[in-house]
């Protein structure tokens, strides 16, 4: 649970953190094969396609965009710099240990480039600029908007439900 009084930054960063930890959770205790299981057909999202989607996001926000890396994708041909981010496609060789290494190695980039840097900082994007609070905020939606993802798969696989 996020702090209920912090400055702006530590909220932020707490949310963050709060929905990085859902989807963890989410994942914790299935089988690779259970983990590669599809939500409902014909939809092919599975949990280990949000973990590795949520890596490519994070490599996307917080070292192409913030930084101007030019980093390449992590999973796949779908996985575009110049493009929408990846992930979701799964390959016979990657397995989800693999992948939350992946994913974590991203998110430890990801705080280590932001520490230091104000969130009124700005990066190019889309030719403007972005503030690094927009990308906080931005990210904060997109794992919330997967944990509900990963809440409903995780149901129809054991049954498990809630945070």
């Amino acid at each position: 649970m996020p702090p209920l009084e912090a400055d702006e930054r530590t909220t932020l960063e707490s949310w963050l953190d709060f929905y990085r930890s859902t989807l963890a959770m989410k994942c914790g205790g299935l089988t690779d094969d259970q983990l590669r299981t599809s939500s409902v057909p014909p939809s092919p999202l599975t949990l280990l396609g949000l973990v590795q989607h949520m890596a490519e996001v994070e490599r996307n926000w917080f070292r192409r965009i913030l930084l101007g890396e030019q980093v390449p994708p992590i999973h796949g041909p779908d996985a575009r710099p110049d493009g929408p981010d990846g992930g979701f496609d799964l390959v016979d060789d990657v397995t989800f240990d693999m992948a939350r290494t992946t994913w974590e190695s991203e998110i430890a980039q990801a705080r280590h480039n932001c520490s230091g840097r104000g969130l009124e900082e700005t990066s190019p994007f889309m030719g403007g600029q972005v503030t690094l609070r927009w990308i906080y905020t931005h990210m904060i939606a997109e794992y919330a908007r997967h944990a509900g993802h990963a809440d409903l798969i995780r149901e129809r696989i054991d049954g498990t439900t809630g945070v």
